[in-house]
């Protein structure tokens, strides 16, 4: 994950009960809103489309549907970004794209992923509708305009560069770190 991998791995690796402390003390009813995660983000003047990505890695995170993210979902959350199996990896990426939650991405929820990411990241190397047209190129071979997961994993795992791809665009390194540095502060 970068150069900071180190760094977020030894935060990581500290004792459970400082790391509830700091959590605790940015946020003291044990639980995370979407809003606070915004304002801890320091998100704010987003497209549409990026508001609606990080609602979307919001509800992703939130692993029982009620709305917060407690401790354990956050430390689960963290832990998947920075040591997660590249399989955890792939399905986290294919729950988060699959907007409509019908099992299936298609090109639009992917290229307005991507898009929502680099509105976000203000990372403009890779073209959007460039890479997703390689995707359903490469990964679609039925020609349906659609992946379900079992395509969308066995195709990444089976193009590298498309996944290098992937894991370049989904790196959430950045937000990590704002936000153990936000816990750090207390």
């Amino acid at each position: 994950m970068g150069n900071h991998g180190s760094n977020l791995d030894d935060i990581l690796a500290e004792d459970m009960h400082h790391w509830y402390n700091k959590f605790m003390k940015e946020s003291p009813s044990g639980l995370i809103t979407l809003f606070e995660l915004k304002a801890i983000l320091g998100l704010k003047g987003m497209t549409e489309d990026a508001n609606g990505y990080v609602d979307q890695v919001f509800f992703t995170f939130d692993m029982d549907g009620d709305g917060y993210i407690d401790f354990v979902e956050y430390i689960a959350a963290i832990s998947l970004m920075l040591k997660g199996e590249i399989n955890q990896k792939l399905k986290w990426y294919f729950k988060l794209f699959d907007q409509d939650g019908n099992g299936k991405i298609d090109r639009d929820e992917l290229e307005t992923i991507f898009s929502a990411i680099q509105d976000i990241t203000r990372n403009r190397d890779i073209d959007p509708e460039e890479i997703v047209s390689v995707i359903y190129e490469r990964i679609d071979t039925k020609g349906e305009g659609e992946l379900t997961l079992e395509e969308f994993i066995e195709g990444a795992r089976d193009h590298p560069d498309i996944m290098e791809t992937l894991k370049t665009l989904m790196d959430l390194t950045p937000v990590l770190i704002i936000i153990i540095e936000g816990l750090q502060k207390t």
